[in-house]
């Protein structure tokens, strides 16, 4: 479990460096302009989140899986709730299919991981598949 308190200055910082266009990711101003509380969280910071923990790959280890054979299969967002500057958020992974293919020679493991705010809602479910080379 990984929990971030969203700033601002990370969240202008993240916008820029995806290439976010939309000034409401930026401009406190044109986000309240807009109908925003505070700057939004843009799309696909949560995963940033999970990135929080001291070992983030950690559980690959517990699992058997040496880092340099993974190779990231397939990510998906399903998003609930806009999540903004202020909030709070926590991860809660969980690996939910763990899964072979050609014989053993790769492994699959999807590891899903909702996103919660300081009052305990999901603003957002991560899932991801990675693929181990075995």
């Amino acid at each position: 479990m990984a929990s971030l308190l969203v700033s601002r200055s990370r969240l202008r910082f993240f916008a820029e460096a995806t290439g976010q266009t939309d000034p409401i990711y930026v401009d406190l101003d044109a986000a309240r302009r807009a109908g925003h509380r505070d700057l939004p969280v843009p799309p696909t910071f949560f995963f940033g989140v999970d990135l929080e923990e001291p070992d983030p790959f950690g559980y690959l280890a517990g699992l058997g899986v040496d880092l340099r054979s993974v190779l990231h299969g397939e990510q998906e967002f399903v998003y609930s709730e806009l999540a903004y500057a202020g909030d709070e958020l926590t991860t809660t992974p969980a690996i939910v299919d763990d899964y072979e293919k050609k014989g053993g020679a790769l492994r699959f493991l999807v590891r899903e991981t909702p996103v919660t705010n300081q009052h305990g809602r999901t603003v957002a479910t991560m899932r991801c598949t990675l693929v181990v080379r075995t």
